[in-house]
């Protein structure tokens, strides 16, 4: 058996305390010698599903506990696990096509789930999102500059066309918020 737990307080969560944050899964077990066997569990938790809330984004704690033919328990704590609320970001680099050295405009919105009731993405504002660009033909990507989001998630920046470019947001992501980089929006620059 496996045990998620969240311990985002030092101390072991109960379930009548979180219910959503105490999950159990048998394991598939294959022999790897004498009274040894490798074990392995996946455990897939969807907030859409369970009774969870936002500060269930943290650090969580698996344990892994096994029970021998005698019915003696063995348990001891084995890694942790980050547990981050999803992320959206979208690009709209405009006008396309556009003239060499005007003015290009890039807009986006940055969102995450809130698992607190809605199960909704919700707008993540106040937080540095970095511009970047490639040029055709390369596969490396430079960051031009940092945004920060509206309070709304909005993106909005204005940079000048040099060239034929893939542009794209790309936001870090927090202690409980996951990292997401958009794919490239091309602009045909003439």
């Amino acid at each position: 058996m496996v045990r998620l737990t969240s311990e985002s307080d030092g101390r072991l969560r109960r379930r009548a305390v979180a219910p959503a944050c105490y999950y159990w899964h048998a394991a598939t077990c294959t022999s790897a010698g004498s009274h040894r066997y490798t074990c392995k569990a996946t455990i897939t938790i969807d907030p859409r599903e369970e009774v969870f809330k936002n500060a269930y984004a943290d650090d969580w704690k698996v344990h892994a506990q096994a029970t021998g033919k005698d019915g003696d328990i063995y348990g001891d704590y084995y890694g942790t696990v980050k547990m981050k609320r999803a992320t959206k970001l979208g690009v709209d680099a405009s006008p396309e096509p556009v003239k060499k050295g005007r003015t290009l405009t890039v807009k986006g919105k940055l969102t995450r789930a809130s698992w607190s009731g809605t199960n909704k993405y919700t707008p993540y504002g106040k937080r540095d999102v970095k511009l970047q660009f490639r040029k055709k033909g390369s596969s490396t990507y430079s960051t031009v500059k940092t945004v920060k989001s509206s309070s709304t998630g909005a993106l909005k920046t204005n940079v000048t066309a040099p060239a034929d470019r893939y542009w794209r947001w790309s936001f870090a992501g927090t202690s409980t918020t996951a990292a997401k980089t958009t794919a490239g929006d091309f602009v045909d620059v003439r």
